[in-house]
């Protein structure tokens, strides 16, 4: 039977991109680990292997397990195209790498992850690619510097870990009328929150290792986009051999199915655990675009359907304060990770922004005190206690 191709995205979560590949009645797409795939017909197998027949010739190219994921994410989204990773890192990288020529420029924020701030800073200028990095709540600066002429504008929203917003639909704008591709990271928001293509993104980003996959048991990546260029970042990857194993996607479309269940009810408890929070003496400040309060609320409120799961604080007392307040919490993994059905927690310089420096860290706004809370499904009044108990050492030794 034909599923409805236009159904919700809690349907697509569950039933998107599998019916061809149900095997023998099954009703769960099976790990196909062959490395190769035979063929009777010399003619067959050449057509297939240059893409002008459906099939697969090689797993390093594709795989049927590894397909389904990236059609369930590419109906999500809303894409013509997706193609997947072994990693969210090497989904970035082999965008940057694919589409960039020596003597290109690109156009992005301050406030992107570590490792991705990395390669701007470091392997793209050794390949002679020019890159601007723009105060993040800097739009108009973002605009001219977009104006002067660029190929590519990158942008991470929210951003990780201080959880600033970007108008992707402003700034898209920008980028087309000098003909740059907007590339925008949405592994915060998902695409139940937040569709960067509607608003005019060329492609989007996931690392499918964080709220996709949901259960901090597959690393992947995945990018969708318009078809020309999906395919020419997949012949990049095709050739460098960056390759999500079948096993792991097998675990993220597990994970998938209860996306939007999850997400919903990150949503919500992020916002709780935001609102109570903003109104403790030992925090200084919290991050999360749900929250009225926040500098670009309004931007996140015009293009989110929920906030997302994820949000920080900084604490008075700066890293003294997170060394006593983060052991002290029962339920949270203090962790390098995010987007788990756990709640997972833990300060910028062991998570998004190890590979920094102290100072490279100030210099994009983030505190030492910070710490990045990435909520769980848990039950939000047993969250809320566990901040409360935590938070307690710290009004002591205010007192």
């Amino acid at each position: 039977m034909k599923r409805n191709i236009s159904a919700q995205l809690g349907t697509q979560s569950v039933w998107g991109g599998e019916e061809e590949y149900l095997m023998q009645r099954a009703t769960q797409v099976p790990v196909v680990h062959s490395v190769a795939y035979g063929y009777d017909d010399i003619d067959t197998w050449y057509e297939v292997a240059c893409g002008d027949k459906k099939g697969h010739t090689y797993s390093r190219n594709t795989n049927p397990t590894v397909e389904v994921f990236e059609e369930k994410v590419r109906l999500l989204e809303g894409a013509e195209a997706a193609t997947s990773f072994s990693t969210g890192m090497a989904a970035i990288s082999n965008i940057l790498f694919a589409l960039l020529s020596p003597g290109d420029r690109v156009v992005s924020i301050k406030d992107t992850y570590g490792a991705t701030n990395k390669i701007f800073l470091e392997s793209l200028p050794r390949f002679q690619v020019d890159v601007t990095l723009c105060e993040t709540q800097d739009h108009d600066q973002l605009e001219a510097e977009i104006a002067k002429g660029c190929q590519l504008v990158y942008l991470e929203t929210p951003t990780n870990p201080t959880l600033k917003v970007v108008d992707v639909e402003r700034l898209a704008q920008a980028a087309h009328r000098t003909g740059a591709v907007v590339v925008v990271d949405n592994t915060f928001a998902t695409p139940i929150n937040q569709t960067p293509l509607e608003q005019g993104a060329d492609l989007v980003i996931h690392s499918a290792t964080k709220f996709l996959g949901g259960h901090a048991d597959a690393l992947g990546g995945v990018i969708c986009g318009s078809r020309s260029l999906v395919q020419q970042i997949y012949r990049h990857r095709e050739i460098h051999g960056a390759t999500l194993h079948p096993s792991s996607a097998y675990f993220l479309l597990r994970g998938m199915k209860t996306l939007h269940l999850r997400v919903r009810q990150q949503n919500e408890s992020a916002m709780a655990v935001a609102r109570y929070l903003e109104e403790q003496p030992a925090v200084d400040s919290v991050f999360y675009p749900g929250l009225p309060t926040h500098v670009h609320h309004s931007i996140a409120a015009k293009q989110m359907k929920g906030f997302g799961g994820v949000l920080s604080f900084s604490l008075k007392g700066g890293m003294n304060a997170v060394r006593r307040l983060l052991p002290r919490l029962r339920y949270a993994h203090l962790a390098a990770n995010l987007g788990s059905v756990e709640t997972v927690a833990g300060p910028p310089r062991t998570t998004s922004h190890l590979e920094c420096s102290e100072q490279e860290r100030k210099a994009m706004g983030i505190p030492e005190g910070l710490i990045r809370y990435s909520v769980g499904v848990e039950d939000i009044s047993d969250l809320l206690s566990d901040l409360e108990q935590g938070l307690k050492v710290l009004e002591e030794k205010r007192v």
